[in-house]
């Protein structure tokens, strides 16, 4: 764990684990990718069968966990108001990752920034800064995000409609 000092700062976003599952879980799998674009002609191949929980989890089941997001400040990264983040506890954070860090014991989602000596906390949104660590307060990267799942919301809003 490493400790730093960190300015007092207000934390945007918070995320609270849920417990994680994994039992098997397949559904079946399209054989074509769908477009999102242009469309194609359809098919009704299916391709065996894609286990959620492999695909999402793998083998790490053990550190494994599930958050619920809170805030918008990942959102340029696609991570929304209340989408679901899958982190794993054992792959070892790097310049780049998304994290979970614990920051003056909360917890909070961020781009890990590590370069030249410097260790910082970037937000995927514009509209907020990056939190610089100084050595004031404890940070722990909690674990790295590996998965988003999010629902769909109706009804949708968009221009077209």
């Amino acid at each position: 764990m490493n400790t730093v000092i960190l300015p007092s700062h207000n934390l945007q976003q918070t995320i609270e684990p849920l417990f994680l599952e994994a039992e098997p879980l397949p559904l079946p799998l399209a054989q074509s990718s769908l477009p999102a674009g242009f469309p194609s002609p359809a098919t009704n191949y299916l391709e065996a069968h894609l286990d959620l929980n492999e695909y999402l989890i793998g083998h790490y089941k053990a550190a494994t966990f599930l958050f619920s997001v809170k805030g918008d400040s990942m959102q340029e990264a696609g991570i929304l108001n209340n989408d679901k983040v899958i982190v794993n506890r054992a792959l070892p954070p790097q310049h780049g990752h998304i994290v979970v860090a614990v920051l003056n014991q909360e917890f909070t989602l961020k781009i890990l920034y590590q370069k030249n000596g410097r260790l910082e906390l970037h937000p995927a949104n514009k509209r907020f800064q990056p939190i610089i660590i100084h050595k004031v307060l404890e940070l722990q990267i909690w674990g790295v995000v590996t998965g988003v799942v999010r629902r769909c919301q109706y009804p949708l809003t968009t221009t077209a409609m």
